[in-house]
């Protein structure tokens, strides 16, 4: 099983929709994903999600995005009280690492910056909701690892089209680290690619690999 993550194109947020070089930027990522054997095509509820997904089921014939609740862009902020860079993960993650705090820390939600943070209960439900939908695919949760559970040895690929902060809260789930440290380390630009690998072998125990991450190469020229 392969899951291929892809970031929204440029936004208009207030209008929850993409810009014109947005619509450019998603033309250009379904072009280069049209030769990645997807069957399914999944999406955020939100408008830019859904606007990058289309144009990719579009080009491919397929005739339904399925909508995944819980990868609504994730919200910050704080629960009462002043919060450091007003909750915003990524700053927060930066001034961690300014000070030599250990971002791989396991109680990073007891922190200060995340413990007053909506962020931190939101990314719980990413978390608990990747296994609930990784497990509709075949990949049930073992521990830290994942079991294919499929009957059949076929190389499935779907793709997802969500956002920033989502797609780093369900990366930090599938492979074991901390949200903070992917918020770090990772970052998946405008239309920005991450795929993910999956053992399709029937009653195996996997970790799964990355195959790209954070791929903009398709954006080369787009203006």
């Amino acid at each position: 099983m392969r899951i291929i993550i892809v970031r929204h194109g440029q936004p208009n947020y207030e209008k929850d929709c993409l810009t014109p070089l947005g619509i450019r930027q998603a033309k250009a990522a379904a072009e280069r994903l049209k030769d990645e054997g997807i069957e399914e095509i999944y999406s955020s509820p939100m408008g830019r999600a859904r606007q990058t997904a289309q144009e990719t089921a579009d080009l491919l014939g397929i005739p339904e995005i399925k909508i995944l609740d819980f990868m609504h862009e994730l919200p910050w902020g704080t629960e009462g009280g002043p919060l450091y860079a007003d909750g915003h993960p990524w700053d927060i993650a930066d001034e961690l690492v300014r000070q030599g705090w250990d971002l791989n820390r396991t109680d990073w939600p007891e922190h200060p910056f995340f413990a007053r943070n909506v962020v931190t209960k939101a990314t719980r439900r990413v978390a608990a909701c990747t296994d609930d939908w990784l497990a509709t695919l075949g990949l049930q949760r073992e521990g830290l690892y994942y079991r294919c559970i499929r009957e059949d040895e076929v190389q499935h690929t779907v793709a997802l089209f969500c956002h920033g902060g989502s797609s780093t809260a369900m990366l930090a789930q599938m492979f074991h680290l901390t949200f903070p440290y992917l918020c770090a380390t990772v970052h998946l630009g405008f239309t920005g690619i991450a795929t993910v690998r999956f053992s399709r072998t029937p009653g195996d125990v996997y970790v799964p690999h990355v195959e790209i991450l954070g791929d903009e190469r398709h954006l080369l020229g787009v203006e």
